[in-house]
């Protein structure tokens, strides 16, 4: 592949869509599957933007159900954050990073290619 492509750029409106949904679209975006120069094994050429991610159609229930964990490594190091808790302390950000995270393939590649995505609200 020759390495001086043009780098694609796509503007993702966040505002009145469901947050899985638009999570796949720029998922596939990210990784360049709508380009004739697909390949798995490169980074794709492409940066993502999204407008308006406060905006986002998310119901008062999912953010007092949904449950985001992490864990620390160490034992009784599993902390807990409600939806409703990481847009207080966080934003929409976080949100859409993880669910976008989540949609990649789990290779060396999702950590350059999450690079390519960046979140205004």
């Amino acid at each position: 592949m020759n390495t001086t492509q043009e780098t694609t750029n796509h503007t993702v409106d966040a505002s009145g869509q469901r947050l899985g949904r638009m999570a796949s679209q720029i998922a596939v975006l990210l990784m360049g599957k709508d380009r004739p120069d697909f390949a798995h094994n490169t980074v794709a050429p492409v940066q993502v933007t999204v407008n308006n991610a406060s905006l986002m159609d998310i119901d008062n229930a999912k953010k007092d159900t949904k449950i985001y964990d992490r864990y620390s490594g160490y034992p009784g190091g599993r902390k807990e954050q409600t939806m409703r808790e990481v847009i207080e302390k966080k934003g929409y950000a976080p949100l859409i990073e993880n669910a976008v995270y989540g949609m990649l393939p789990g290779n060396k590649l999702r950590k350059q290619v999450m690079k390519n995505l960046t979140i205004n609200e």
